[in-house]
């Protein structure tokens, strides 16, 4: 099931949908920015290609899609793209090969990632840094059982980023994304790689800190805290792209 959902409807929607629950999970995508996003949806290895892997969405609009059960991957949303009648064309972040539709193409970081595995008696959801940062993203279950926690980044990243972390728009004018320190510097020491390839010897930096003092609710970087991690069982989920702060 995958259909544009006037945005007045979307909280009748997900009661509805979270009575008729299927094996898998219902996800709805709703867009609060004031501009388009272009979610992108990567599934894990053998896992199924949904909604051809990446869709547009405008402002104050939403997108239901049925995940399949025990499916596993990460959405996240792509900005600033132009796309010709072919599909191809670019997006200033979270690109996935210039095409409309990912493929099971991942995006290119930094963008914010939210990551999903559905299991038979509960599922895991958390929302990501460790790629960098885009766009603030939240993560809401509903109709689960469990602890149910919500999980995201509302916070702007991006007016706080700092000099060796920024993506800038052509321009030069705005930050448009935030790196991770790996992805920036490309150290074992924030890769958490090599002899800091283990919870032990990987620790928080000054970088990371930046990112999980402004997202506590996101992993930071690779070791972050396991409590970033959030459960639920036999929820439908909404995820949100600039959600309110709460």
């Amino acid at each position: 099931m995958a259909s544009i959902l006037r945005p007045l409807f979307v909280f009748l929607f997900v009661f509805h949908i979270s009575v008729l629950k299927a094996s898998g999970a219902s996800i709805i995508f709703y867009n609060k920015c004031p501009h388009p996003v272009w979610p992108g949806i990567q599934p894990s290895s053998g896992k199924p290609v949904l909604a051809r892997g990446g869709f547009k969405l405008p402002p104050n609009k939403a997108y239901s899609l049925q995940l399949p059960a025990l499916w596993s991957g990460r959405f996240w949303g792509r900005h600033g793209c132009a796309f010709d009648g072919s599909g191809r064309g670019r997006c200033a972040t979270g690109d996935c090969g210039g095409s409309l539709f990912c493929n099971g193409i991942g995006g290119t970081p930094p963008a914010t990632l939210a990551e999903f595995t559905l299991g038979n008696e509960q599922d895991f959801y958390d929302v990501s840094l460790v790629d960098g940062y885009n766009l603030p993203i939240s993560i809401t279950p509903f109709k689960g059982s469990g602890k149910c926690s919500y999980a995201g980044c509302v916070s702007d990243l991006n007016m706080m980023c700092p000099v060796g972390l920024q993506v800038r728009s052509r321009d030069k004018k705005r930050v448009v994304a935030c790196k991770s320190a790996c992805s920036a510097f490309n150290s074992p020491r924030y890769c958490c790689t090599g002899t800091y390839g283990s919870p032990q010897a990987c620790k928080p930096t000054a970088y990371s800190r930046i990112f999980k003092t402004a997202c506590p609710k996101a992993y930071s970087y690779a070791y972050d805290d396991p409590t970033s991690i959030a459960t639920c069982t036999r929820a439908n989920y909404l995820l949100t792209f600039c959600p309110r702060r709460r």
